[in-house]
């Protein structure tokens, strides 16, 4: 006997649905509008308020002069990364040290730049940008789907707020590392494994962590295929797809710098070591109450604050999230604290954890019943947030 639902019913469904997305939509470009004219104001006044460091120069792009003014709010987000990347979109890699950064982002950058009058910093942007606004309208929908809408609401707010989100906004591969991971796992969980598996492959072609992405979406495809019987075969090769990503930047410099093992040979010259994990943690912590009111010790300790709390979510989410999450956090969480800069254990850690959206679940979700618990976090985080932006833009070592 089959059911049959009244026509104003499927109507009023729809209706719902269209308003959910809106609402959704609605609400990650109020929160990106707020991000981008909050810490641009931000980094327009940072430029004026401290003494920068030297800029650096390896790369070989030259960066807009030092100095107080509004133009600040497009020129100071020109730093550190950031000069890699539009080098390599305008003359490519030139450099060998280049190799580390993947093709994507620049790719992006240079597609985008003639339509700005070939300006490679204003491309650069706007590609981040809206990288940024499609990564947090994925989360939200990905969030909102395995926690409800006011946990998305809430995840969206905390990863915008997060210490180190304003490398959402500057010229990083971050924002667009961000939509494709969190697109990714949004169609394996919905069964749109094609979009699972493009995304994925995509996401392996912005950053080397996307390769993890294999080891979740293949439980994934395996965990459908038990409890809802589906078939394995076809879903499996889309979450091999990541691999192929890595293959074809690979091939790239096996066909045009002579070896295929560049990008990975190379980051013996970022000082990148192979660590043991759980010694990484250790010797940060130890570190980051070693040298307080020594300088450089500051540093230590801004990771530490930033990355131990990431750390405890990221055991909630081993208890308490679907198993493609727990094996993606965890697999993003591993590789950077298995390759260290031994000086500065946990350097470039707090801004790996921003596409990790799976850790920003632990505290939306236990914020719901405890208000305290949400207000120390917007406080201590936009704290935080500010902070880092002032160094940043003023040549301070946070990267």
């Amino acid at each position: 006997m089959t059911t049959r639902t009244a026509p104003g019913e499927d109507e009023a469904t729809g209706q719902a649905e269209r308003l959910r997305i809106r609402r959704g939509i609605l609400y990650c470009l109020a929160v990106f509008v707020a991000a981008r004219v909050g810490l641009s104001i931000v980094a327009a006044l940072g430029v004026a308020l401290i003494d920068p460091l030297e800029p650096t120069t390896d790369s070989g792009w030259r960066t807009a002069p030092f100095a107080p003014g509004w133009h600040s709010i497009v020129t100071a987000w020109e730093r550190f990364d950031a000069l890699w990347f539009l080098r390599i979109s305008d003359v490519g890699y030139v450099q060998p040290k280049s190799a580390v950064f993947f093709p994507l982002y620049p790719l992006a950058i240079r597609a985008v730049s003639p339509l700005l009058g070939g300006h490679p910093l204003a491309a650069a942007i706007v590609v981040g940008n809206a990288a940024y606004i499609g990564g947090l309208i994925a989360t939200f929908f990905l969030t909102a789907g395995e926690w409800g809408e006011r946990v998305a609401r809430r995840t969206i707010l905390y990863l915008a707020i997060f210490p180190t989100a304003f490398f959402l906004l500057a010229p990083y591969s971050e924002p667009l590392f961000l939509l494709l991971v969190t697109t990714s796992l949004w169609g394996a969980r919905r069964g749109r494994w094609a979009i699972a598996g493009i995304a994925a492959a995509l996401a392996a072609m912005t950053r080397n962590l996307g390769i993890v992405l294999v080891l979740p979406l293949a439980f994934e495809a395996w965990h459908q295929h038990r409890q809802q019987g589906t078939r394995l075969f076809p879903t499996v090769l889309w979450s091999l797809l990541p691999a192929a990503g890595l293959l074809a930047y690979l091939g790239y410099w096996e066909v045009a710098g002579g070896s295929w093992r560049a990008p990975f040979e190379l980051q013996e010259e970022w000082e990148r070591a192979i660590a043991f994990p759980p010694w990484t943690v250790i010797q940060a912590t130890y570190q980051a109450f070693r040298w307080i009111g020594v300088y450089p010790g500051g540093y230590h300790l801004l990771d530490w604050l930033i990355v131990a709390p990431m750390l405890v979510a990221g055991v909630w989410v081993a208890r308490r999230a679907r198993p493609i999450f727990s094996l993606y956090t965890w697999a993003s969480l591993l590789v950077p604290l298995s390759f260290v800069f031994a000086p500065r254990p946990f350097m470039s850690l707090p801004r790996f954890l921003l596409p990790i959206v799976p850790l920003f679940w632990a505290a939306a979700v236990v914020a719901e019943r405890r208000p305290w618990l949400h207000e120390a976090v917007v406080v201590a985080s936009s704290a935080l947030l500010g902070v880092m932006t002032v160094l940043f833009v003023s040549w301070y070592y946070v990267f």
